[in-house]
């Protein structure tokens, strides 16, 4: 049996047991304590260190669970084999660096992928969730309906009707932990399908990496949006749509346009139109046009949405509603799929639209972003020339910004990071002219927008 005396310091905010067990866990790796040794009882070591038993108990048990020691009745504790050739690599492997998200330097920064946080109903979700987190509840700390709680699914069909015209039942709703992981159970129900994709739009990216180069068709757009002759041409049978408002160009795809799309669907068995509504919310000119779904005779059309955009994105609370001979193939054969959304924040949710705070957050909403989409269009006729164009600015939280002023999409985005400013390319999504810019405005204040649209005017026209 050895002797041990490590250097524990009292005044350390590491737990002595910790150091301890670290102490023996070096003299192991470093070979100082060979296989077989026999370690102090934990009685003797705490004697010897003036500490308590218990200390001992805790780093001896922890070396044991990590397979540095082992303990034999009637006999003590005894170091066991160690290869450290194998903890060398171990160590070396586990020096990974961090890679940083979100982490910008910039003063501004035109996402639009954010909200405007200081807008958030704190005090209400509070309440509700002390509510839904309660002893007498405690059934949302289980496992829930595959689809999602029933409750939630009944209160988006009725705000789906009254919205956007959406017909549906509420067994027809699927929620899910964010659009992406909704649109990979889709690639699944429509696995023979070649995919028609808006280019440029959201969809593009995503349904490239999931399919194979040859089914996926890449079409293109005009000023109503996702040109039909074209994908009747691409012999695809399953088309990503924007319609409400198209990302990344912003357009509004007409009524006219509408029903040639469905036309489209109507002509061939097995052809479905998928409905990204994912900030329909927000219009700010003219009259809200129907969704596709509400215009929808034949159900081939699968309607997708998400409370991202609208409430917070971290909520990750999205929805798709399935047409009924699709859902039926879901329910035989991916029932199996555990709901990816917590049941708390489920509940949670159902509340806030039950209770009409929803409803109160949408219209508060509706004014701070439309104060926040004019002061961009202000700032920005006020500070440029005449030449700059502003594209899609009558609905969402972004809009696109041609200066007309020489620069490419690259000189763009670096000289107004030179100022710290934050501007996105749109190339990223597909075909592009190569001179315009992505600028969301939900995330800055209105005074922030002032200064950096200011700011930009120096980057690109001085």
């Amino acid at each position: 049996m050895v002797e041990i005396t490590p250097s524990l310091d009292t005044h350390s905010n590491k737990p002595l047991y910790m150091q301890l067990y670290l102490f023996i866990k070096q003299e192991i790796e470093n070979g100082n304590l060979a296989r077989q040794t026999k370690m102090p009882s934990k009685r003797k070591l705490a004697k010897h260190l003036n500490i308590s038993q218990n200390t001992i108990e805790s780093a001896y048990s922890q070396l044991v669970a990590e397979g540095y020691i082992e303990s034999i009745p009637r006999k003590g504790y005894f170091v066991c084999e160690v290869d450290r050739n194998q903890l060398v690599v171990n160590r070396n492997i586990s020096a990974v660096r961090e890679k940083t998200y979100r982490d910008t330097p910039y003063r501004f920064d035109f996402t639009n992928t954010g909200i405007e946080v200081n807008a958030f109903p704190f005090s209400v979700y509070r309440k509700i969730a002390g509510e839904v987190i309660r002893p007498e509840n405690k059934e949302v700390l289980l496992l829930g309906h595959p689809q999602g709680e029933y409750g939630l699914r009944e209160e988006i069909s009725k705000y789906v009707y009254e919205s956007r015209g959406v017909r549906c039942s509420p067994s027809q709703i699927i929620i899910g932990g964010g659009t992406p992981y909704l649109i990979k159970i889709l690639f699944q129900l429509l696995n023979a399908s070649t995919f028609a994709v808006e280019d440029p739009g959201y969809h593009r990216k995503l349904v490239l990496f999931e399919n194979r180069h040859e089914k996926v068709k890449m079409i293109p757009l005009d000023e109503g949006g996702l040109i039909v002759s074209e994908l009747e041409k691409s012999g695809a049978n399953a088309v990503f749509v924007t319609p409400s408002h198209q990302f990344r160009c912003g357009m509004v795809m007409p009524i006219a346009r509408r029903l040639q799309l469905l036309k489209w669907a109507e002509e061939k068995i097995d052809r479905f139109i998928i409905e990204d509504d994912y900030d329909s919310e927000f219009r700010y000119e003219g009259k809200p046009i129907p969704g596709l779904q509400g215009l929808d005779t034949y159900e081939n059309v699968i309607y997708m949405s998400t409370f991202s955009k609208a409430l917070i994105p971290s909520l990750r609370i999205s929805y798709m509603i399935l047409p009924k001979p699709l859902l039926t193939i879901y329910q035989n054969e991916y029932f199996f799929y555990t709901q990816t959304v917590s049941r708390i924040d489920q509940e949670i949710l159902t509340r806030f639209i039950k209770e009409r705070h929803w409803e109160k957050h949408i219209n508060r909403m509706r004014v701070v972003y439309q104060k926040k989409r004019d002061a961009v269009v202000a700032e920005i006729l006020g500070c440029f020339p005449e030449s700059v164009e502003i594209i899609g600015q009558d609905s969402g939280l972004h809009l696109l910004v041609r200066p007309n002023n020489g620069m490419s999409e690259k000189e763009l985005v670096e000289k107004a990071a030179a100022y710290s400013i934050k501007v996105y390319p749109v190339s990223a999504y597909g075909r592009c002219d190569h001179q315009t810019v992505l600028m969301g405005f939900a995330v800055l204040s209105v005074e922030e927008i002032k200064d950096a649209v200011e700011l930009l005017a120096r980057a690109w026209f001085k």
